[in-house]
């Protein structure tokens, strides 16, 4: 019997098997980088173990580390989690040659499907379809093709290529990316299937010889070949349901399967499935199955230790009724307006209403929470972008949808760009709804990458800011705290304070009376002609409003307003916006959704002026590959160099026709944010 058990993973992956194991009385030990020694699943377990170094292949990468921490820790079993080290059959083998429980399938089967080409051999003999398949660039014909990692998953190492002409370039840096995620660049190619869905089954095997698919999973969302958003059991016919379970079963007895695992198919268009991978292990997405499977929902960590110490597969678990229907999103670090690169920063605020349970299964319709982050958390360029899953479950598709939606709009998620807005559009959208949904959706519906809050509404957002901004000085005022902030025996000139936001430059301007009255305010784009403005005679207070027009429609009157809290009155309905300030940084949450803005100084200090052309690194990282050299001439769009952080490659693009002045960094180059990546200067005209 278990009693001490290492997560050999971070994050919300221990978090969620550390839950579990609080349920089971078993006791957990944490491993953990120096970058995350002061991460929420560290502070959780009963022991943590410092594993030195911070990028994963000094640290969470290393199975001689992960090894002599659960001898130092008294561990009897390891759990591998659902990443990292999960599928690596060596490290298997050596957790049990070690004399260690290992919470997973054996290394034999680990070894066979971890290889996707002797995967695809060994299930087209047990009658699993395939797509058509190729190792070598040459012998394609046909197109469009994707070009997959051997070695891995989540999207990493994928390429999809349209026609010969971009072949060789898409093999290239696929397995760039592929060595870097995996350490293993072998990669192979598919037929591509336009509008195809991604579904998968969910199976688990016990040492009885009992492989039982727990039901079927839409992941079809997706950006980047990464899912985004998953939901069980999917909107599928029973019948393709029934031949998703069996391909599945089929895979699982085909190399005598043991524990979580989940099998991945292409369902296309004309009904047909094609078998994409298993992974040997539990998956990111496994909330969903465990909120819609039997009365209560399944835990599925809890089967897994049961089935590692022996135990047979409960009854119930071989054929389970299904309940309801449960949606989860990725909430991942990105910069939406930056092609949603990964962002780092200190996460200053994590709050998402109406949460019902974290880790766990819910007794009514509600809302789970899977999180690796809390209030204060740092969050760097070591690990994968991900901050937490949030999934709903409820009676029905659409309400699980529209409570997820609901919650994400509200959710006050501060200091680190997310794709919040992204994933509520989609939640929110009529093809979504109705189940018109593929892997090409997010290609399809430009609509759904625009932010929450419209352009014109950003100055409303900036207005509240300002109030608030005023209230809090006013509050906090050493002396003459009863005047109001900004009035003034010669009020000459409004008060003016200049935020930068998602559309640029604002500048508010507003004069406040004696009682504190705002008599008059404006809002005006950076050197521009008003674009929101009340007249003399609005006030705060409330008596007499006046209207004001932001950009024609809406009409916003000031209402009420404190340092946290500003009331507007928007098109005649008031609306609350809560504000959260650290530092020059402000955080505006209203109706529409979120704003951040940063308030500029009225004095700025002087800066050092970067040269005409230069392209700085959007996050720190590492030059892998310059495609170019000093002297060369380039035109708007060429690559110009590769830039590797948090386990994705970042092109670096040409921004205008010019010759390459400087590549100050050379190839294997650490950068940190800002650093100048290259300097491109416009060509002169001949003329």
């Amino acid at each position: 019997m278990i009693t001490r058990l290492l997560v050999a993973n971070r994050g919300e992956i221990a978090r969620r098997i550390f839950a579990t194991c609080r349920a089971l009385g078993v006791e957990t030990v944490a491993v953990h980088s120096d970058a995350d020694a002061d991460a929420p699943y560290v502070a959780e377990a009963d022991q943590a173990v410092r594993l030195p170094g911070n990028a994963p292949a000094e640290t969470y990468l290393r199975p001689e580390l992960i090894l002599d921490a659960a001898r130092r820790s008294g561990a009897d079993a390891v759990h591998p989690g659902y990443g990292f080290l999960a599928e690596n059959a060596e490290f298997a083998a050596a957790v049990t040659d070690a004399g260690f429980t290992w919470i997973g399938p054996p290394a034999k089967a680990i070894a066979a499907m971890g290889d996707k080409m002797t995967a695809k051999a060994l299930l087209a003999e047990a009658g699993v379809p395939m797509l058509p398949t190729w190792t070598e660039p040459d012998q394609i014909s046909d197109f469009p093709v994707l070009v997959k990692a051997s070695a891995g998953g989540g999207g990493r190492g994928m390429r999809v290529v349209r026609d010969a002409a971009g072949l060789a370039d898409a093999v290239a840096s696929a397995r760039r990316e592929a060595a870097a995620a995996f350490g293993d660049g072998t990669v192979f190619i598919e037929r591509y299937v336009e509008r195809g869905r991604h579904v998968e089954v969910q199976i688990f095997g016990d040492t009885h010889g009992t492989v039982a698919a727990l039901g079927v999973r839409e992941c079809s969302i997706q950006r980047r070949h990464q899912k985004i958003i998953e939901e069980a059991p999917g909107v599928l016919s029973a019948e393709v349901r029934e031949r998703l379970h069996e391909a599945a079963v089929a895979a699982g007895r085909a190399v005598d399967y043991v524990g979580a695992g989940t099998v991945e198919f292409l369902l296309a268009p004309d009904g047909e499935i094609y078998f994409l991978e298993m992974n040997t292990r539990l998956q990111v997405e496994h909330p969903v199955t465990e909120l819609t499977t039997a009365l209560g929902g399944l835990d599925l960590v809890r089967l897994q230790l049961l089935v590692a110490e022996g135990a047979p597969l409960p009854e119930h678990t071989r054929h389970p009724s299904v309940r309801g229907y449960a949606i989860e999103v990725r909430l991942c670090a990105e910069e939406p307006a930056e092609g949603f690169r990964p962002a780092t920063g200190v996460l200053h605020r994590f709050a998402i209403p109406g949460v019902e349970r974290e880790f766990g299964n819910l007794p009514r319709a509600g809302l789970r929470l899977d999180s690796g982050v809390v209030d204060g958390s740092m969050v760097g360029v070591h690990y994968d972008s991900m901050l937490a899953k949030l999934i709903a479950w409820a009676p029905s598709r659409a309400e699980a949808a529209r409570t997820l939606a609901g919650a994400l709009a509200r959710a006050e998620l501060h200091g680190v760009a997310t794709n919040r807005d992204l994933l509520v559009r989609v939640l929110r959208s009529p093809e979504f709804a109705a189940g018109e949904i593929d892997t090409g959706f997010l290609e399809r519906h430009a609509e759904v990458f625009a932010p929450l809050v419209p352009a014109a509404r950003v100055p409303v957002y900036a207005l509240a800011a300002a109030l608030a901004s005023a209230a809090g000085r006013r509050a906090t005022a050493p002396v003459l705290a009863g005047l109001p902030s900004g009035w003034r025996n010669v009020p000459a000139f409004p008060q003016v304070v200049r935020f930068v936001g998602p559309t640029g430059e604002v500048e508010v301007r507003y004069r406040l009376d004696r009682a504190g009255n705002l008599t008059e305010w404006s809002t005006h784009p950076a050197d521009g002609e008003p674009i929101a403005a009340a007249p003399a005679g609005s006030t705060i207070a409330g008596a007499a409003p006046a209207h004001a027009a932001v950009d024609g429609p809406p009409e916003v009157t000031p209402v009420s307003a404190a340092a946290d809290r500003v009331m507007l009155a928007v098109d005649g309905v008031r609306h609350p916006f809560r504000v959260h300030r650290v530092g020059p940084a402000v955080f505006v949450d209203g109706p529409d959704g979120s704003v951040s803005l940063t308030e500029l100084p009225r004095f700025p200090e002087p800066t050092t002026e970067l040269a005409a052309g230069s392209l700085v690194a959007p996050l720190p990282g590492t030059v892998t590959r310059l495609h170019v050299e000093p002297g060369q001439r380039v035109a708007a769009g060429d690559l110009l160099l590769t830039l590797e952080a948090m386990k994705l490659e970042h092109p670096v693009l040409a921004p205008i026709d010019g010759v390459v002045a400087e590549l100050p960094v050379p190839a294997g180059g650490q950068v940190d944010t800002g650093a100048v990546l290259a300097v491109v200067n416009p060509e002169e005209d001949p003329r």
